[in-house]
């Protein structure tokens, strides 16, 4: 069994608000490094590839003054969407280039919100399923960023499932396991998009930890939950009306969530990721991260 010192504690861009580059509601990234690590945390992701200068030296100077380690990196596209390949593999490129730079390990896959899943994310049984073919090209599409990722670039590749793509449930997650090789694609494992999908995720956990490389911890408020479930709430309304909760808060079991990554000798880093809409004036995100690494501390990690 491993020690909780070999578990390490990041955060992410997303916890202030960060969603794509582009936002002009975006907080200025030098100030979410600085918050990061006045919450605590040692290690922060990149967020959407072009939030931060995409200029190593730069970067490099901002994560040594608040002494951060880059973690990893989201290609957060439209994988589902053959017609968009051109943005994904710019955005995947552009993503590995960044992390190689900065010596991060993570590359993590999430497709992104398509509107044939949007209204169905939580209900599996009600989701449209891609045919044969249609799930073979997404599959491929898939694997060719991972293998890039893996072999050109040297990275542990993750997929993620994410409420509202075609990589949202649990069936759907191991059937990509199971058609994808293992050399090539692990786990990023979100304990809160899988709450949010229906399943539970110490379960999930426990089936497959030998696969998971790295992990997101979100928690969900069920009362939440079960209202844009049953109202077909789009995910970025839902992040509005506090969907994902402080940790410890929602149903996600953390305590547990950390007996199987012990048991399981799992060394490297968690990132809290706690998607809010910046805009609303109902968070505080260096409030609501300080929290959080607080409570993560208070259960051992």
């Amino acid at each position: 069994m491993t020690t909780p010192t070999a578990i390490k504690i990041g955060n992410a861009p997303c916890s202030w608000g960060v969603e794509f580059a582009g936002d002009p509601r975006n907080p200025d990234w030098r100030s979410v490094l600085k918050d990061n690590a006045a919450a605590g945390y040692k290690g922060i992701e990149l967020g959407p590839v072009g939030f931060m200068p995409e200029d190593p030296p730069q970067v490099a100077d901002a994560l040594a003054e608040h002494d951060l380690e880059l973690i990893g990196g989201v290609i957060f596209r439209a994988f589902h969407d053959p017609a968009q390949w051109d943005d994904v593999l710019d955005g995947s490129v552009r993503t590995c280039k960044a992390l190689t730079a900065h010596g991060a390990k993570h590359l993590v896959i999430i497709d992104s919100i398509s509107p044939r899943r949007a209204p169905t994310a939580g209900r599996a049984d009600a989701a449209e399923q891609m045919d044969p073919t249609e799930w073979a090209a997404y599959r491929d599409r898939i694997a060719h960023v991972a293998k890039m990722g893996a072999e050109e670039y040297g990275l542990t590749v993750g997929i993620h499932a994410h409420a509202g793509g075609f990589m949202d449930f649990e069936p759907e997650l191991e059937r990509l396991l199971d058609e994808v090789d293992e050399s090539i694609l692990k786990i990023c494992f979100d304990t809160g998009h899988h709450s949010y999908a229906g399943f539970d995720p110490v379960a999930f956990m426990k089936r497959h930890m030998d696969r998971i490389s790295y992990m997101h911890f979100k928690d969900i408020d069920p009362v939440v939950k079960a209202d844009v479930i049953a109202k077909r709430t789009g995910f970025y309304d839902a992040c509005g009306q506090g969907i994902f909760c402080k940790l410890g808060l929602g149903d996600v079991d953390f305590p547990e969530v950390h007996q199987v990554l012990l048991d399981a000798g799992f060394e490297g880093w968690c990132t809290v990721e706690q998607d809010i809409d910046p805009t609303l004036g109902n968070t505080d995100p260096l409030a609501d991260a300080k929290y959080n690494r607080d409570y993560l501390a208070s259960i051992g990690f």
